[in-house]
């Protein structure tokens, strides 16, 4: 078969495509009447500008109208129209609740791996720590969000990174470690949101959250060791603060105990001496109106508390001489063994 060159501007000749599209123009034609080929034409432009005019917003979206690159208009969520072939749509999702992971990253199947590159931080007291965390943020200007920044979700990793090792470099590593963590996690959100909107990025954060907090892996055996160290102390000072709250009441109460006694002592001496004195006080009333009788019985009274407790009977001469006269020879031998076998 020899080869015919065609001219690129001319007619194609017997091209299969130019046939079967000539062929079906003539069975439509057959079908429709005459000018009705030209009305389904006119039909299916007018179905295409209708469905090129009309959208529809999720309720998790806003709408960005743009009309040759510039967004004129920005609609809530539900069907609208837009001129078709001129004006298109942008929805992004602002209800959406975005995120970031800064020092690690989680594969499809839910396994972590570090990014040391970003983890590792320097602390204000000069100790290193590897930091893994996640930002969630909302959109809350979607015309900044999309047009204001290049490259937005990378600004705010970077500016999430920064301010991170910010707050870090401003605290101690016991901080980051123990208790400080939740200061940490709100100091890094506000410094956060004010470098983005600084930036105009039209993003709102929600949260940002410290997964993991650790010391390097070459110098994490000694931070355990310094961790099981300071456990230790604490244990210890937790007991001396149990033996010093079981003592001191305690103290107090024997204190408080000898204080009671002491004044009910004090109590019943006074009590004691006070009537003592008003019994002296009855008792001079009396003396001064019978001195020699209240004389003789003070003196009887005194001789029978000084001689209570022993032995002897003392009479007087008259009574005396008619008492038979008693020599205790029992007693008096029992005394002198006593002293023999002192002796």
């Amino acid at each position: 078969m020899a080869w015919e060159p065609r001219d690129p501007w001319g007619q194609r000749g017997n091209d299969p495509l130019d046939e079967a599209w000539r062929k079906a123009q003539d069975q439509l034609k057959r079908w429709l009447p005459t000018g009705g080929f030209k009305s389904v034409i006119w039909v299916v432009l007018a179905v295409l500008a209708l469905w090129q005019s009309v959208f529809i917003v999720a309720p998790d979206e806003q709408g960005l109208v743009k009309r040759f690159g510039d967004i004129v208009r920005i609609v809530e969520p539900g069907p609208h129209f837009k001129i078709p072939f001129i004006e298109s749509v942008v929805t992004p999702k602002v209800q959406k609740l975005h995120r970031l992971e800064i020092g690690f990253r989680t594969d499809p199947r839910g396994r972590t791996r570090p990014v040391p590159r970003e983890a590792l931080m320097l602390t204000g007291d000069m100790n290193i720590l590897s930091v893994e965390f996640i930002v969630q943020y909302k959109i809350k200007d979607p015309r900044n969000y999309l047009y204001k920044v290049a490259n937005i979700e990378r600004t705010i990793h970077n500016a999430a990174e920064a301010s991170m090792r910010e707050i870090i470099g401003k605290g101690k590593i016991d901080d980051a470690l123990t208790v400080g963590k939740a200061e940490i996690q709100q100091n890094t959100q506000e410094l956060l949101q004010r470098i983005l909107d600084q930036y105009e990025a039209g993003v709102q954060i929600a949260t940002v959250q410290l997964q993991d907090v650790n010391p390097p892996e070459a110098v994490a055996a000694a931070f355990k060791d310094v961790a099981s160290a300071k456990e230790d102390r604490e244990k210890l000072i937790n007991q001396a603060h149990g033996y010093r709250n079981d003592l001191i009441p305690k103290a107090k109460g024997e204190a408080a105990r000898e204080i009671n006694l002491a004044e009910g002592y004090a109590q019943a001496r006074i009590a004691r001496a006070e009537g003592e004195a008003h019994r002296f006080n009855q008792l001079l009333k009396e003396y001064q109106q019978a001195k020699d009788v209240i004389s003789k019985r003070i003196y009887i009274e005194t001789m029978e508390e000084v001689l209570k407790n022993t032995d002897t009977i003392i009479l007087d001469t008259e009574a005396g001489s008619n008492v038979l006269p008693y020599l205790p020879l029992e007693r008096l031998r029992g005394s002198r063994t006593e002293g023999r076998t002192g002796s």
